[in-house]
């Protein structure tokens, strides 16, 4: 699983290997940034939670990517999709169904734009299991064999990996072929082999918040670097876990 960190600043993207930065700090920016793999992120939980909305339609939104598409290496553009978390239905008003459309009507659009040959990101969004699922469906041929996808609306539910871990298994029971992205996973959900198996790639801004909470600096390149640490190093135990266990149990079946 390879891990990106969330960055508020984009020249500090040229410290990591991977990072994600939203659109919504590139729209006034008038300079290009040094960076390596990163990811651009369509401001979903912003836009939803303090608007209600996307203020920006697709068109707008392809604008940037095309103008940022040769700035580093950007492997992808988050499409805009809906969040379904029972807060986020509360502010629109609307239902997961509902917003589950609007997140492929938003993704047909950017496609149509053209981003200048960056990937767009489509996102399966739901809350339950069985929600996935139908999103899954409604995608329809869209979604072709192999494809990066993210998964959304997991990240409130870091405090309870097992949430997590049923999403992504019943996606990848349906769907084994896709390569699943988890948005705002943090380090309770990474810390579980499982979901680290289930993931191709994760993001998180975490550490902005823990910094912000313990008085220190929530704009520090430094300790977003420390938090990436911390994370592939939990991936990295996690991992040979599960590696430990498979040859402990080759081993014991092969003396039977």
């Amino acid at each position: 699983m390879r891990f990106f960190v969330g960055l508020h600043q984009p020249n500090h993207a040229k410290h990591f290997e991977r990072s994600m930065i939203s659109v919504n700090r590139l729209r006034h920016r008038r300079l290009g940034f040094k960076a390596n793999e990163w990811i651009m992120d369509s401001g979903a939980f912003s836009e939803s939670s303090q608007h209600g909305r996307y203020r920006h339609p697709a068109s707008t939104y392809a604008y940037q990517v095309r103008r940022w598409a040769k700035n580093g290496r950007l492997l992808a553009a988050v499409t805009q999709d809906y969040m379904c978390e029972p807060f986020i239905l509360k502010i629109t008003g609307l239902t997961v169904k509902k917003h589950q459309q609007l997140t492929i009507e938003r993704y047909d659009a950017l496609v149509q734009c053209g981003t200048n040959g960056v990937y767009v990101l489509p996102v399966l969004q739901g809350y339950s299991p069985a929600e996935y699922l139908q999103h899954i469906s409604m995608y329809g041929n869209r979604l072709q064999e192999g494809m990066w996808v993210g998964v959304g609306s997991i990240c409130k539910r870091n405090g309870t990996p097992k949430q997590i871990i049923e999403v992504l298994k019943t996606i990848k029971e349906a769907r084994p072929d896709l390569r699943l992205h988890g948005f705002g996973v943090k380090t309770t959900g990474l810390s579980s082999r499982d979901v680290c198996d289930l993931l191709a790639t994760a993001d998180s801004m975490a550490w902005s918040f823990a910094a912000r909470r313990e008085g220190r600096d929530a704009n520090s390149w430094q300790e977003a670097l420390a938090f990436v640490q911390r994370i592939e190093g939990q991936v990295w135990m996690a991992m040979n876990v599960a590696r430990q266990k498979k040859l402990q149990f080759a081993a014991s079946a092969g003396a039977r």
